[in-house]
């Protein structure tokens, strides 16, 4: 091991436990059958070579929506991009969709845009990312806790596939303690 890869373990042991217990691959990851499964849409899609429509993931906190967003976006070899609605605005999202179409053009790299409490964006907000999902210049992904139904407008509910993630249950919460503790090496 030399001194670049010290450290970079060194930082990892920094990160809270659930960044560092992070699935890295979709075969990693627990729970959202439903969701994931061998017969849901998203398999259906990564299986076919397809590529993925735009997605709303709507469940409970701690369900791995935005686990499963970065996961996708690594199968799909696309640049990801993380806002929270929150911290963003009309304007970065356009140059975020300007940067998609151009990255789209020149490298015929998607990108996927992950959106986390995308209910958060106003109504011309959303307007905004309309273009952009309807030529594709960007895979959509936003998560939210509330009710899409009645927290996005319509036109862009219309352009997405919404996913309904599930709490987890006491099987799954079970598989996600012990591979804690084997990161940990506390079997």
């Amino acid at each position: 091991m030399d001194l670049f890869e010290h450290g970079t373990q060194q930082n990892k042991d920094h990160l809270p436990l659930a960044e560092r217990l992070r699935p890295q691959t979709l075969e990693e990851f627990v729970g959202q059958n439903r969701v994931i499964g061998s017969k849901s849409l998203i398999r259906r899609h990564l299986n076919s070579n397809h590529r993925l429509p735009n997605l709303i993931f709507w469940g409970p906190p701690g369900t791995g929506k935005t686990t499963l967003a970065y996961l996708l976006a690594a199968h799909v070899e696309g640049e990801f991009i993380s806002v929270n609605a929150i911290d963003t605005g009309a304007k970065r999202l356009r140059e975020l969709g300007e940067q998609a179409k151009e990255r789209r053009l020149q490298f015929q790299k998607d990108t996927v845009l992950f959106i986390d409490e995308i209910h958060r964006l106003n109504k011309s907000q959303q307007d905004v990312l309309l273009p952009f999902t309807e030529q594709g210049h960007f895979i959509l992904i936003g998560a939210t806790t509330e009710n899409p139904g009645y927290e996005l407008n319509s036109a862009l509910l219309s352009r997405s596939q919404v996913l309904v993630f599930e709490a987890h249950t006491t099987e799954t919460l079970t598989k996600i303690l012990k591979q804690a503790c084997e990161h940990l090496n506390k079997d």
